[in-house]
């Protein structure tokens, strides 16, 4: 069994910082690609950043120059920094690990965590 949870959300100020974890646990054999997304009442989930194990980065325009995503790979942790907060990044933000899990090597799975509430509110 392998589970993602992601903490980290909250009320802040427009301008103000968050910073998101999404810790993975269970029979983990490595961790490829870890992604930030979000979804705002209304609408799609939107894709705001990629990470490979290697540690490239990609940004959705959205996001580029206010977010920053990393991961420590040894804590199985991926992090999303968030800074300059505008009302407009209020969301639910998931994270998404493709993990290969230990007994079975020779398949990759996407998984999803639950979920943190993000609100941008003065």
């Amino acid at each position: 069994q392998v589970q993602l949870v992601e903490s980290g959300g909250g009320l802040v100020q427009p301008g103000g910082s968050l910073r998101l974890s999404c810790a993975a646990s269970g029979s983990i054999f490595s961790i490829n690609a870890m992604g930030w997304y979000r979804q705002a009442p209304g609408k799609q989930r939107e894709l705001l950043a990629t990470i490979t194990s290697g540690g490239r980065a990609t940004y959705a325009d959205s996001v580029k120059g206010r977010f920053t995503i990393s991961r420590d790979n040894a804590k199985n942790t991926g992090y999303l920094q968030m800074n300059s907060l505008k009302p407009e990044d209020t969301a639910v933000y998931y994270c998404n690990a493709e993990i290969t899990q230990i007994g079975d090597i020779w398949r990759t799975r996407a998984y999803w965590g639950q979920g943190t509430q993000v609100t941008v509110s003065s």
